[in-house]
């Protein structure tokens, strides 16, 4: 049998007892006799039972169950268990003396004398019903909430001490924190925060801040017992006694981790989708002026390379001629970079000497920085050629340089180096074989792990609007995979930056060494000339590629149209070996022409001549490729290419 047990309770815990009842629930607290008889009332009794103590004293206590209950025997049940078990606690219905039913939480327990005999039961009654609203009321409120936020918010609800130790703890709190009340119940709170925030004082200074005005809330990272964190809303309120005494705190903290993360993903999404449509425009411009421009381009390199070839060799006017090409092959370079920010380009894969690249670039690289930014290479003696676009890596490595001067605000050393990796290193989880390092250092001011970490997400970027695309390290990230290799960047807050390409070393059967090698020896140029039938519908880079074609001693015809190309060949007056055409024409495409043409002449091969970097949707990628604006030997190469495979003079006529 269960004895009564006595508690020692302070004055200050009956107070605190007292407050948090009539703040949360009310109690009837009353005695039965061993037949169950009302034996006593207290007045939490009478104001929510509704019966005055002379009303109810003597009367059964069933009458505060419901007839069903009643029918059942669930009174009687209820006092033969709490004798013989010691206790007897449930939910259910109870009446009131005007008839209403609220639900209540009942406790009985059973009343022994010193010799053991039945003395009667003590009962307490705690009333339910507001909860058990409020209960259903959250969840359908959490129902309708998860789908227009489509997340759960808990909420941790326990007490402080004055000094800030947890004095309980609610499921809640367990669920949110992971730690249980019997592990967490006498600690103090400040265990919940970030080393970060405790260095700077945070739990005291939210203390103060509640017991000086009465109420602290705040949004912060807080931290669960394994150490994970999570964005919080914190709300700490005072409890004071009647006469102003500090009792506590009452500590409330949601977790709106999902919301945070939701609306820092709305603000990216509407910064990236800012950049992308920025960026479509800019790739939308560039891919319908580069045509025209390369065009402009074309009809200057030819002029000029005709212009070298026929004025006498004058020291005063090579020079000259020198410069001009230099510029209008610098604007093909420019048209090609501005083209490969909008678009994606197929690689010409080539063994590239890397310390010779370098090289070759650092009068330009120069040139970009500024009087205090100072620029070294350090290459060993000897290193290995790389599988990658020699042009695409040239383009990699200024974006690279250009960062480097952007985050050395007060100017500094960029270095730029190269050595021999083998991937059993695993610098980058790269597959096995040997690698070339190739890094961009600076001493600038570096990144935090949180930017480091979106490096190198397309338009991503740190310089401010209007100051950078935030594509220039997703467009270096492709590259390297794209050859094989992987990026890898280090920084430090403060120490600077170091962005490692690590691309695989050549092989002689992976690609040619360069471009020259790829083109026909003397002995595999075709003899004799040939009849090449060329079609634009640019007079200017018409004129040029038939001066440059009758210049290397092939006869030309022309056409200004596809169809005017066509006609040409039906006529039949010229047997035809080779037709070079441009892409880009009104009514029918380069592509289009060449289709035509392989229908009705099969045998007869077509150049395609585009400055577009990828041709645009419908463009046939099978045909050889002239870029545009192109040399003339280039234009050579491409003939030799095409016809020094042992194609008879005559293609068609």
């Amino acid at each position: 049998m269960s004895m009564p047990q006595s508690y020692d309770v302070s004055l200050l815990d009956e107070e605190r007892y007292r407050l948090l009842v009539e703040a949360i629930t009310d109690y009837a607290i009353y005695m039965l006799d061993a037949d169950g008889r009302v034996a006593s009332w207290n007045p939490g009794a009478q104001r929510f039972k509704g019966y005055e103590a002379w009303e109810i004293l003597g009367e059964h206590f069933s009458r505060f169950y419901t007839n069903e209950d009643r029918l059942a025997r669930v009174p009687e049940r209820a006092l033969r268990t709490a004798a013989t078990e010691g206790r007897f606690e449930s939910e259910g219905w109870h009446v009131r003396k005007d008839g209403s039913r609220f639900w209540a939480h009942a406790i009985i327990d059973p009343i022994w004398d010193r010799s053991g005999e039945l003395l009667g039961f003590a009962k307490v009654t705690r009333d339910l019903t507001e909860r058990r609203q409020a209960e259903a009321e959250l969840r359908r409120s959490e129902q309708k909430f998860q789908l227009l936020v489509q997340g759960v918010t808990d909420y941790a609800l326990y007490m402080l001490d004055p000094e800030g130790h947890v004095s309980n703890w609610n499921i809640g709190a367990e669920r949110i924190k992971g730690y249980t009340a019997g592990e967490i119940v006498g600690k103090h709170f400040s265990q919940f925060y970030t080393e970060e925030d405790r260095e700077r004082g945070e739990p005291e200074r939210s203390l103060e801040t509640a017991k000086r005005e009465g109420r602290f809330e705040r949004e912060g990272l807080r931290q669960r017992k394994d150490g994970t964190r999570f964005w919080a809303h914190v709300i700490l309120d005072a409890i004071r006694s009647e006469d102003g005494e500090l009792l506590g705190f009452a500590k409330i903290t949601r977790d709106i981790t999902e919301k945070v993360q939701a609306q820092k993903a709305l603000t990216q999404a509407r910064e990236e989708l800012f950049q992308a449509q920025k960026m479509e425009a800019i790739g939308q411009l560039t891919g319908g002026v580069a045509h025209d421009f390369n065009n402009l381009l074309m009809a200057i390199l030819g002029s000029l390379e005709i212009l070298k070839k026929r004025l006498p060799n004058d020291p005063a006017l090579k020079p000259l001629l020198d410069n001009a090409i230099q510029g209008a092959e610098r604007g093909a370079a420019l048209t090609q970079r501005m083209l490969a920010f909008s678009r994606r380009q197929e690689l010409n894969m080539q063994a590239v000497d890397v310390p010779a690249l370098v090289n070759g670039m650092m009068d330009f690289v120069q040139r970009s920085l500024g009087a205090d930014t100072r620029i070294e290479t350090r290459f060993p003696g000897r290193l290995s050629s790389v599988v990658t676009d020699p042009v695409q890596l040239e383009t990699a490595l200024l974006n690279l340089v250009v960062n480097a001067r952007d985050a050395m605000t007060t100017g500094g050393l960029i270095t730029i180096a190269a050595e021999e990796h083998v991937a059993s290193e695993r610098p980058a989880k790269l597959k096995p074989g040997r690698y070339i390092r190739l890094s961009v250092a600076d001493t600038g001011e570096g990144m935090d792990p949180e930017t480091l970490a979106r490096a190198t997400t397309p338009f991503f970027t740190t310089k401010g609007v209007g100051k950078g695309t935030g594509l220039g390290l997703s467009m270096v990230q492709g590259l390297t995979e794209q050859s094989g290799g992987k990026l890898a960047i280090e920084s430090w807050k403060g120490k600077g930056t170091t962005v490692s390409l690590y691309m695989p070393v050549a092989d002689s059967s992976d690609c040619p060494q360069s471009s020259e090698t790829s083109m026909p020896s003397p002995t595999e140029t075709p003899k004799g000339a040939f009849t090449i039938l060329a079609v634009d519908d640019d007079a200017l880079v018409l004129m040029n590629t038939t001066l440059m074609l009758e210049d290397l001693g092939h006869t030309v015809l022309e056409a200004y149209s596809g169809t005017e190309a066509l006609e040409t060949l039906r006529k039949g007056d010229h047997r035809v070996d080779l037709v070079i055409t441009d892409h880009s024409m009104p009514r029918m495409t380069g592509s289009e022409l060449a289709s035509a043409i392989r229908d009705e002449w099969p045998d007869l091969p077509v150049v395609l001549a585009t400055g577009y970097a990828e041709l645009p949707s419908g463009g046939d990628n099978r045909l050889p490729r002239l870029p545009k604006p192109f040399s003339q030997n280039q234009l050579q190469e491409i003939v030799a290419s095409v016809l020094g495979g042992g194609a008879a003079p005559g293609g068609a006529d």
